[in-house]
């Protein structure tokens, strides 16, 4: 065969069409001559010029100077006049065609297809009737990766970041005499702290990333998406959505960085809007206290009804994103090509996740750390008694800028400055709200290995930090068999505090007019559906835009805002005691 196709190639070279061929003749000419241009090859760089890469485009102008850019720009102008913006699809079709041509020769087909190992495979995992539940498996496996797994080594990390690293930073403090005061509460209450708060998702964007490149690079994405293409398409979607919102349910910020998978920025964008309200894990903890709190009896019912509750808006707000904002976009046509099952390579996994893991601690890192800036200012200014970052929370800024914004949570039923602060700490992470309640309420509990709390030596600090990931490790080992229903870890259950919980239950009876249980469950409804956090802020700007972030930003506060409303007040005016 390989003669056959030597000898065509040579009896029939490969051209693009005589307008084409011109302009390249000429810039691959100008370009040799050019001497910042010749670490490149002349004619791939004119290929590429004429194609639209944007980066050589820019260095072909600033290497080759204004002749160069001038003729460049000449030679785009009169191929656009011939072919329009379609110049790349004609080069590109050439091609194609080319070895169409070639293939049409050299290749001899048998009579009857023989049956590969895909197309055996294929008949179970595509099935009509086994595809869809083979899938689900799948992603319950992805959706277990990125939580109980990776949440041993979250625990890790967020251990040593707010133990030993921050014990080291008071250290090297005190060794330049700055320790003690607003600079050291700064560095560790609001940089290590912030930065903490990213860093701690890497393990889950790691196990994600890591999931994902394996059904890549193995060719089951696409079954997947051939598999789930029909009932997504309810929502307007295409069936590569589902996963995205999957992982949702372990964390919005890789749900949304896992959109790429799409091809459609319309399915991306779409797609990115509605996987926050699948209930991520880090609102768990608030479902958790309040449920604990005011639903003691019924505590996993009411947090189950959480969950499908943020299922049914999803969809909702699916069917109404599609007659709304995306009613004139033209859905994009579900063309797919299965390629034949292979192994994954441990160097093209690693890449993957390397990559994509990299690029969110860049961009979602730096918004966090600013956050995360301002919030410990507000913390630390004083505005009654105390000093700078030596003052009480109801003294501090903090707590003025939340009571400014407890009239907006009044109709709600949770107007109060501590349950308005604890929501708007919860968009640097929704963890934060348990923690801040507890701090506002009087709850606060020190923990250990707090620095300060308790001298320990640098070896200390090592081998707590080895031996800690070692117990990591088991317990991931161990949840491992979770996976498929064989716990072998034991559930741990953190009872509230009869103290807090009477300060709570005061609190809430206080803003609501005595109906402190209709007022939580508008709170953790609140929690449920709005605004994400601000690394999944960022992960939806770093895709999306900015519009589209603000869109999600406010409108998701919005449908919040009104869910809570119908909670509380349909309560209050149906009777409903609580």
């Amino acid at each position: 065969m390989m003669t056959t196709v030597e000898m065509f190639i040579n009896q029939a070279p490969f051209r693009y069409p005589s307008p084409i061929e011109t302009e390249l003749n000429h810039l691959a000419e100008l370009f040799a001559q050019t001497p910042a241009l010749a670490v490149y090859p002349s004619r791939w760089l004119a290929i590429q010029a004429l194609e639209g890469d944007e980066s050589l485009l820019n260095d072909i102008r600033e290497l080759g100077g204004p002749a160069v850019a001038a003729a460049l720009d000449a030679s785009l102008e009169r191929l656009h006049a011939i072919y329009g913006d379609d110049l790349d699809v004609a080069l590109v079709d050439q091609r194609y065609r080319f070895v169409h041509t070639i293939a049409t020769q050299a290749v001899r087909r048998p009579v009857e297809a023989p049956v590969t190992l895909s197309d055996r495979i294929d008949r179970v995992v595509t099935h009509r009737w086994l595809g869809i539940p083979i899938f689900l498996a799948v992603m319950w496996v992805v959706f277990k990766l990125t939580t109980d797994v990776a949440a041993p080594f979250v625990d890790w990390l967020d251990g040593v970041l707010s133990g030993p690293v921050s014990r080291w930073t008071v250290a090297l403090l005190a060794m330049v005499g700055a320790d003690g005061g607003w600079v050291e509460s700064l560095l560790v209450d609001g940089v290590i702290a912030g930065v903490g708060g990213v860093l701690a998702f890497v393990p889950v964007l790691l196990s994600l990333y890591f999931a994902l490149a394996l059904l890549e690079d193995s060719g089951y994405m696409a079954r997947a998406a051939f598999v789930m293409d029909r009932l997504m398409r309810a929502l307007g979607l295409h069936g590569k959505s589902f996963l995205p919102m999957i992982v949702g349910f372990g964390c919005s910020v890789p749900a949304i960085y896992a959109t790429r998978t799409l091809d459609s920025r319309r399915d991306r964008i779409l797609t990115g809007l509605l996987v926050p309200f699948m209930s991520c894990s880090a609102r768990l903890p608030v479902y958790v206290l309040i449920a604990m709190v005011f639903f003691p009896a019924s505590a996993g019912q009411v947090i189950f009804g959480l969950y499908l509750t943020g299922i049914v808006v999803a969809v909702g707000m699916g069917a109404l994103l599609r007659q709304t904002l995306f009613r004139r976009e033209p859905q994009a046509p579900f063309v797919l090509e299965l390629p034949p099952y292979r192994m994954p390579t441990l160097r093209g996994v690693w890449r993957q996740m390397w990559e994509r893991t990299s690029s969110f601690v860049r961009k979602a890192g730096t918004i966090i750390l600013a956050t995360s800036i301002v919030v410990w200012l507000l913390l630390a200014m004083p505005i009654g008694e105390g000093s700078f970052a030596e003052t009480p929370v109801d003294q501090s800024a903090f707590a003025a800028v939340a009571n400014a914004a407890t009239p907006v949570f009044a109709p709600l039923g949770f107007g109060r400055w501590e349950t308005s602060g604890a929501l708007v700490t919860g968009l640097i992470a929704k963890e934060v709200v348990v923690g801040t309640l507890m701090q506002v309420y009087g709850g606060a509990v020190e923990e250990d290995g707090a620095p300060g709390d308790e001298p320990a030596t640098l070896a200390d600090d090592l081998s707590g930090i080895v031996n800690s990931f070692g117990a990591a490790v088991a317990d991931a080992l161990r949840a491992l068999p979770g996976i498929v229903g064989i716990n072998l870890v034991e559930a741990e259950e953190e009872p509230v505090a009869e103290g807090l919980a009477a300060a709570i239950r005061t609190g809430f009876a206080a803003s609501s007019g005595g109906h402190s249980t209709l007022a939580a469950l508008a709170f953790l409804v609140f929690v449920l559906l709005y605004t994400p956090c601000v690394a999944a802020l960022a992960a939806n700007r770093h895709e999306f835009g900015t519009p589209w972030m603000l869109v999600s930003l406010l409108g998701q506060f919005a449908i919040a805002w009104l869910a809570a409303f119908l909670v509380f007040q349909g309560g209050v005016l149906l009777g409903m005691q609580g």
